[in-house]
């Protein structure tokens, strides 16, 4: 039977400017052994003013092709309560709270980074809040007017992440030796993970020597993205993680469209082809890696005030 299509409101747009919808690509073959999303934001497609598509839909197709559970990552104050409450009263759901290196800038300019960070610590003590993310620093998309804001901002984050005992989910791009400066001069939490690498051999080496996990998403499976491989061959793989960073990155080979927890088994696939190894082995360390990391997806869930962007 052929399965309905699946649309969101895509941000970017067409040649007149105007915002366009994308389908969703179809389910892949279920994997057999269960696997978490470690990195999602289901919130860009549920929670804006359009409501474009649920959550639970992401969630209930993820749950029927063998992946287990997601965790919900937000960017700021707004999205990160949306986590944490959808984490609340969703099983499936464990939240990650932090305000976006992008974000910080913008914040320390208007005067109210420190009021936005003590948000965040405050939501960083719900129960199934269980990571500080995504925090880092991001050298890409902020000149070096803004770098001040973004140091400050991860060093307050990692403090968070230390005193609350939670993981803490890293944003690093063209940044690699100011976030691994900044991890070694502060102290890294005991559970530190860079979300979607983008490094190479030698950054993994570095990661692998303080136990720090790689996460992996759709980019893996990029022709262009050698160094990821490279990478995944030599980070032991006891730190090895897999996302999606949905609605971003999707796996080939339905780059360009947008991304799903549901199409992990894409990029899960891949990275077993990549190490010679069996899907269902990986699957199952990476299962077992992830609850090291974030613990159990099945503690009850617990009554919290209403989403700020509703149910959906």
């Amino acid at each position: 039977m052929t399965e309905p299509a699946l649309h969101v409101r895509s941000r970017d747009a067409s040649a007149d400017g105007q915002p366009r919808d994308l389908e969703y690509p179809p389910l892949p073959e279920a994997l057999v052994v269960g696997v978490y999303d470690n990195h999602t934001h289901l919130e860009i497609a549920d929670g804006g003013p359009d409501g474009a598509l649920d959550y639970r839909e992401h969630l209930d197709r993820a749950s029927s092709v063998g992946i287990r559970g997601v965790v919900q990552v937000g960017n700021d104050v707004q999205t990160s309560r949306w986590s944490a409450d959808i984490a609340a009263r969703e099983p499936r759901v464990l939240a990650a709270v932090a305000i976006h290196p992008n974000e910080a800038p913008r914040l320390e300019a208007g005067g109210t980074l420190d009021d936005a960070i003590a948000e965040i610590a405050e939501l960083a003590g719900r129960p199934r809040v269980r990571a500080i993310g995504e925090t880092g620093l991001d050298f890409f998309r902020t000149g070096d007017e803004g770098r001040a804001a973004q140091q400050r901002s991860f060093e307050a984050h990692i403090a968070i992440a230390k005193e609350r005992n939670l993981a803490l989910q890293i944003h690093d791009r063209d940044a690699h030796a100011e976030v691994v400066e900044t991890l070694l001069r502060v102290g890294a939490p005991e559970r530190t993970v860079f979300h979607c690498f983008s490094g190479d051999a030698e950054l993994a080496r570095i990661c692998a020597d303080n136990g720090w996990y790689l996460s992996f998403a759709g980019t893996v499976t990029f022709k262009n993205a050698q160094n990821l491989r490279d990478a995944l061959e030599v980070i032991p793989r006891r730190l090895v993680l897999v996302e999606t960073d949905a609605p971003f990155l999707t796996p080939v080979p339905f780059r360009g469209r947008p991304n799903s927890p549901y199409l992990i088994p894409h990029t899960l696939r891949a990275m077993a082809a990549s190490l010679g190894t069996d899907v269902s082995m990986l699957a199952a360390l990476i299962s077992s890696n992830t609850e090291e990391v974030y613990g159990k997806w099945d503690s009850e869930p617990v009554d919290q005030p209403p989403s700020p962007f509703g149910e959906g």
